[in-house]
């Protein structure tokens, strides 16, 4: 096959700014010179540009190096270091509808969004491995998706991430919610902050070493290559963070070398005396070398992540879980684990309150529920402190373990492994269990 395309949801906004960068072109062929370019929603739902209304509109590059400059792009959606920055991307855009928003797309070659995703996710002077390793399983992830999705699309199935009833809420969020485009340019997603995080030769180099290389399970399908900051010392499985649906290269495992055996994280006890405890790991480090190599500068901002504790007072604690899940469960009397999965995090925790109780998962319901921005992980057990005669804690401590889902590549892990002298391909046969390597294009 040869390289495809991807479409990238970059932001949405009643207006968008633009700066165009090069000369562009639109649908009709016009040549669009460089300038300052305001879009902006009307009352009908159409979009105004250059004294008219469209339904959308398209521009592509008139040269291959042509950029343009998007403003005011929020980064970090809902996580603790959300903000905004001017970002500058290559390739062709489009502006859309959605409700009552307008959307700009990027549509750029494959292997130039990943020459932008692996700077951005990470440092682009991480080591050689890493980045290669990277490459492919972003790389792999990305069309794998957008397979999935075309999939979806043609079967005319209805497609469902969530389960309610009036005692539970179970949702996971995946990227089955993009419609118009493959994927979105944030964490939801993968990083993707264009030509604006600078690349280097290392990375470059990276993407051509593996140029069109993914990995494929045993039926000679693309796999479905997740990752995340830091599994905290043992990786969770696929099922227990989205659809019910278990891949055999996204298994429990130690993240450390060889076979090394891990107690059953799903029993209570023994997550709670994991939790508490600095198992050894590839991820455990706090050598600050290495972790710049993972980490960007916002990233550098946490601290803690292998093991991590956060403290909510009575009152802090009940605004917060009827702000972010929009119930009042009055004060919160207890968090009580359901059920865990293969890392130790929480797959259904049950939420106890003086006005109501309910169950919510999975684990990205979790964390956001219990966090202003989201939980580092859902690997965490409950500490009450000062607990009154109506059964209400004065004080809860959760103390947690892992930054991210868990599942697939442990970034830092896979960062600590580099520097030790692993090659990539060590380095994903050690994330993604008896999965083989295949040039696609």
């Amino acid at each position: 096959m040869e390289q495809p395309k991807v479409t990238v949801g970059i932001m949405s906004a009643t207006s968008i700014k633009v700066r165009l960068l090069d000369t562009y072109r639109s649908a009709d062929g016009a040549a669009v010179p460089p300038q300052t370019l305001l879009f902006s929603i009307t009352d009908d739902k159409c979009i105004a540009w250059q004294d008219g209304t469209h339904d959308e509109v398209m521009l592509t590059p008139a040269t291959s190096d042509a950029t343009f400059e998007i403003f005011d792009v929020t980064i970090g959606v809902n996580f603790h270091w959300e903000r905004r920055e001017n970002q500058r991307f290559s390739g062709a855009l489009r502006v859309i509808v959605e409700g009552d928003k307008l959307t700009i797309i990027n549509i750029l070659p494959v292997e130039d969004y990943l020459l932008s995703v692996i700077s951005s996710e990470m440092s682009a002077t991480a080591s050689p491995e890493l980045l290669k390793a990277h490459a492919v399983i972003s790389r792999s992830w990305l069309l794998a998706q957008i397979r999935k999705n075309k999939k979806i699309a043609l079967s005319g199935e209805a497609y469902s991430a969530m389960t309610v009833n009036d005692d539970e809420i179970v949702r996971w969020y995946d990227r089955e919610d993009h419609i118009n485009f493959d994927v979105c340019a944030d964490d939801h997603c993968q990083r993707y902050q264009g030509v604006t995080r600078q690349s280097t030769p290392t990375v470059a180099e990276a993407i051509r070493a593996t140029f069109g290389e993914v990995l494929i399970d045993h039926d000679g399908e693309l796999c479905d290559a997740r990752f995340s900051k830091c599994c905290g010392g043992v990786y969770e499985e696929f099922e227990n963070c989205w659809e019910p649906r278990h891949y055999h290269y996204l298994e429990a495992r130690r993240d450390a070398p060889a076979e090394t055996d891990f107690p059953d994280l799903s029993i209570e006890d023994n997550a709670r005396r994991w939790i508490m405890q600095r198992p050894e790991a590839f991820c455990n480090t706090n050598d600050a070398a290495i972790l710049s190599q993972v980490l960007n500068n916002y990233d550098q901002e946490t601290t803690d992540f292998y093991r991590w504790s956060v403290t909510y007072g009575r009152e802090e604690l009940a605004r917060l879980v009827k702000e972010r899940t929009g119930i009042d469960f009055g004060y919160i009397k207890d968090l009580q684990p359901i059920e865990r999965g293969t890392s130790g995090r929480l797959v259904k925790l049950r939420i106890i309150g003086t006005r109501r109780s309910m169950t919510i998962g999975k684990e990205l319901e979790i964390r956001r529920s219990l966090s202003p921005s989201h939980l580092y992980s859902s690997a965490f057990i409950v500490e009450r402190q000062g607990v009154d005669a109506d059964g209400v804690p004065e004080h809860i401590t959760l103390h947690g373990a892992g930054w991210g889902h868990g599942v697939g590549l442990c970034q830092i892990g896979a960062a600590v492994m580099g520097a030790k002298g692993y090659d990539y391909k060590a380095i994903l046969r050690h994330y993604f269990i008896g999965a083989d390597l295949r040039r696609l294009y």
